[in-house]
């Protein structure tokens, strides 16, 4: 018998968001509406947890497995309520004392509301305690009615409220803990007699109170917790509202925005202080940036880590590393698996892939380096590049400390270029160049005289 377990609502298709994946998949900053739930329910460690999919279950199953831990899944065949949702995870509920409810589509839950609910569930013997908020606004959502002691005497849904329970302020969350032997019985009784003809779930506040167990409220202090997505207008909400909360907690640990037009930061992005961040940056997925650096402006920033002092303007990086005091840009990308070292100079139309850069090495513009492992002090000239691919299979190039690779120089892998090494402008190198050599690799110069008077082409 698991302590405790939970239960994500995620069967919900989403059909105003005109999308072919199922609503919970929708992204707030990049990630998954579900993921947010999840990663909050992953925090109090359950012992299990059960996701209620519905015609999206091959994309609900296959986003679960990118996130590593196991979730078990069931389905519910016909949308009739989320009180119907439940009960596919009946055995869920069997093997658990006590089960937390989330709705997958409400993305702001956070794992402290969801310990301070449990804390009072326990204390308080209770059947149920539902997690509530006061909204601006609490059109549209169940409302909180209370008995005299406070407690929680049932739940009205919007569409069945009276005048006045309409008044009511505090509304559901859609969150709850229940005692799960309670529940059990409770779900059977259940009756769709209601203006959707579907079984709410908050339903089960009434039936678990009429058995004699107690229902509690717990009122979150965040409000944001209710918000969720109908529509893409909806969904803008949310981003906007997730952006503007990471900003603002970042400003408050020391991150600079001069201004913050275009600026988007992931939920999973750590980032040092004194860094200074620029207008249209996007900087997304799990993201480590150190302290006094300056990225943007127009950069994009993807699973890259970056030391301290790093300036990374207008670049694009993606799954890279960048070492402290590192400057690149304008106009450069870090494809997959780059990694730049300590003081190294990156210049405009630079594109680094699958390659170690030595520190101190500069490579300054107009130049492709993929493949390659290069030492350190290294000097690229114009127009380098490393040709790694013959068509079927990829090579690398090695390229030993303090080399200088001259301008417009093709370095044709498998090649090694030895310490100290120099190749002449122009080469294409396609042998190896020992330490201390140069190596000059270009055809002679051949003169074709009157040139110009026998050119086939239109005269002005």
């Amino acid at each position: 018998m698991n302590e405790t377990a939970c239960i994500v609502l995620a069967a919900g298709d989403g059909k105003r968001m005109r999308s072919d994946k199922p609503k919970v998949l929708m992204n707030v900053l990049f990630e998954p509406m579900l993921g947010w739930v999840l990663d909050s329910v992953e925090e109090i460690n359950p012992d299990e947890i059960c996701v209620v999919v519905g015609n999206g279950e091959e994309q609900v199953r296959a986003y679960l497995e990118t996130r590593g831990r196991l979730c078990s899944v069931v389905r519910q065949t016909e949308r009739k309520g989320t009180g119907h949702a439940v009960m596919q995870a009946e055995n869920v509920l069997r093997n658990s004392k006590s089960v937390l409810v989330l709705c997958g589509d409400a993305p702001f839950i956070d794992a402290g509301t969801i310990n301070a609910a449990l804390k009072i569930h326990n204390e308080g013997h209770c059947g149920v305690t539902v997690i509530a908020a006061v909204p601006d606004d609490p059109f549209g959502y169940g409302r909180i009615v209370r008995d005299t002691n406070g407690d929680l005497l049932r739940i009205v849904e919007q569409k069945d409220a009276d005048e006045n329970q309409r008044s009511i302020g505090e509304i559901n969350s859609g969150a709850y803990w229940f005692d799960s032997a309670a529940l059990l019985e409770a779900l059977p009784m259940l009756m769709n007699d209601n203006a959707a003809g579907e079984y709410y779930l908050t339903d089960a506040v009434s039936v678990i109170r009429k058995s004699g167990r107690r229902a509690a409220v717990c009122t979150a202090e965040n409000k944001y917790i209710v918000l969720g997505a109908n529509s893409r207008a909806d969904l803008t909400v949310l981003n906007n509202y997730a952006r503007e909360k990471i900003i603002n907690e970042l400003m408050l640990e020391g991150v600079e925005f001069p201004c913050t037009d275009g600026i988007i930061i992931g939920k999973n992005v750590e980032i040092g202080r004194d860094t200074v961040i620029l207008p249209n940056t996007v900087i997304r997925g799990k993201c480590r940036i150190g302290c006094g650096c300056e990225i943007g402006p127009n950069s994009l920033l993807e699973d890259t880590t970056a030391g301290d002092g790093v300036i990374l303007n207008n670049v694009q990086s993606y799954q890279s590393v960048v070492e402290s005091g590192a400057h690149i840009g304008p106009f450069s990308q870090l494809r997959s698996g780059s990694h730049i070292g300590r003081n190294v100079k990156i210049g405009d139309f630079v594109e680094i892939k699958n390659s170690n850069i030595g520190e101190k090495t500069s490579a300054a513009h107009l130049t492709y380096i993929g493949d390659s492992d290069v030492g350190r002090g290294v000097n690229f000239g114009c127009g380098c590049v490393t040709a790694n691919y013959d068509g079927i299979h990829k090579f690398r190039t090695k390229i030993g400390d303090d080399a200088f690779i001259g301008c417009n120089t093709n370095l044709i892998a498998p090649v090694e270029i030895g310490d100290n090494a120099a190749t002449g402008a122009g080469s294409t190198i396609t042998e190896n160049v020992p330490s201390n050599a140069l190596a000059v690799e270009r055809a002679g110069t051949r003169i074709i005289d009157d040139w110009e008077m026998n050119k086939k082409r239109p005269r002005k």
